[in-house]
């Protein structure tokens, strides 16, 4: 982060290289999120609660999301969910964008996430009318990820400024 601060960052390619490489890696990961809703709960608040809760009136009573498997999904999901999110938006902070969108950034995108992860709890063991809030969380989540993606890119594309330059150049 030292070259983002100092102003190097224009002239360290290797270092946007990695940031693109990283960029790439997590394009494909939120195109896999898409897959793995689509394919596996679904993209609708009835699916989604089916999954979780089961059908007993299914051809062979389709049974629910055992406890453990929700304990097991949620911690690899929070960990790896934390680091990314965490990570996209250190990285945001040196772009030269709005302090109020930054934050407002970071707030959506770690709150999408930890509504995401406990909605499955929710509508496991409270009620099926939480789907509504899984579901609300996974397009929140998946549209913050995609505009860090996006902006982050675009700073890659055009390193000429940072938040840190523009800051004491009085520039927002």
């Amino acid at each position: 982060m030292r070259f983002v601060i100092t102003g190097e960052w224009d002239r360290n390619t290797m270092l946007r290289v990695i940031l693109l490489f990283f960029l790439v890696f997590v394009a494909l990961f939120w195109i896999t999120n898409w897959a793995v809703m689509i394919t596996k709960p679904g993209l609708t608040p009835d699916s989604i609660a089916e999954y979780y809760r089961g059908d007993p009136e299914a051809e062979f009573g389709a049974p629910p999301r055992p406890w453990a498997a929700l304990a097991e999904q949620s911690h690899t999901h929070l960990f790896a969910m934390g680091i990314l999110v965490m990570t996209l938006t250190h990285l945001l902070l040196f772009l030269p964008t709005s302090p109020k969108l930054k934050g407002w950034l970071v707030v959506v995108t770690f709150v999408a996430a930890l509504l995401s992860e406990g909605s499955t709890w929710l509508v496991r063991g409270v009620h099926a009318d939480f789907a509504w809030l899984k579901l609300g969380a996974f397009l929140v989540l998946q549209a913050s990820l995609l505009g860090l993606i996006v902006a982050l890119l675009v700073g890659v594309a055009r390193p000429g400024r940072n938040a840190y330059n523009d800051t004491a150049k009085g520039r927002r």
